[in-house]
């Protein structure tokens, strides 16, 4: 597994450009490691280099993506989350506390919790649903990424209509949270609720918008008609 990925590790120090490592950190309050590689140039990488895996045992795998977490590199987070999500068929319960804990102990930006949650934590619960109770408890973290996680997470659901109950749950949770991360997590998590509830969100919205943190609300009617946007912003 090692000479995996020592290939894969030159492979993006040959992709390595320093004027978008040093462009690319303006993007983060935090201070992040990056080799400096196009996100598009990563992904197709994450995509080729997997058809020298597809074959192994998802713990394996799994062993894998962990090394490329463990690394700091963002692009090496990026291909261990595209590596994830290539497995999601093969997901079952108990790889849960192995996804928490890479977000405990790994995500340390909102590129690398977005990449993650939006997708493999997403299709999780998607799968298995009785572990929504699970994201509520993220909600009430002291981890920063955690309380993120527990909104983007259900970015795609939502835009299913799916999980409107939770979604309004963990808004409520998150709702007076000091980080605008989180701010803009949930209101993002109630953007894309709007896209199938719109009426629903826009009533949580107007209920709520004499204490809703301005950040939070902006994301969350930002795809709403101009006369209903007027109305959620009107003091």
């Amino acid at each position: 597994m090692s000479n995996i990925l020592s290939d894969l590790r030159q492979k993006l120090q040959n992709l390595s450009n320093p004027k978008i490592q040093e462009s690319s950190k303006r993007f983060f309050k935090e201070k992040v490691k990056i080799y400096g590689s196009k996100t598009a140039d990563v992904i197709a990488l994450a995509k080729t280099s997997f058809q020298n895996i597809k074959d192994k045992d998802k713990k394996e795998v799994w062993q894998l993506c962990e090394q490329l977490w463990r690394s700091g590199y963002m692009e090496e987070a990026f291909i261990a989350c595209q590596w994830c999500y290539s497995l999601r068929k093969e997901y079952d319960e108990k790889d849960w506390n192995i996804f928490e804990n890479w977000i405990e102990k790994y995500v340390s930006n909102w590129a690398t919790c977005d990449t993650f949650c939006n997708h493999s934590v997403g299709d999780f619960v998607m799968m298995y649903p009785q572990f929504l109770k699970n994201l509520k408890k993220w909600a009430h973290s002291n981890n920063l990424w955690l309380r993120r996680a527990a909104a983007v997470t259900l970015i795609i659901p939502a835009r299913k209509g799916l999980f409107l109950t939770e979604i309004f749950d963990i808004a409520d949770i998150l709702f007076h949270d000091q980080e605008d991360l989180v701010q803009k997590g949930y209101g993002w998590m109630l953007k894309a609720a709007s896209q199938a509830h719109q009426q629903e969100v826009f009533e949580y919205v107007t209920k709520n918008k004499k204490t809703m943190p301005r950040t939070a609300l902006r994301y969350a009617i930002e795809k709403m008609p101009k006369e209903l946007k007027v109305k959620a912003m009107k003091k």
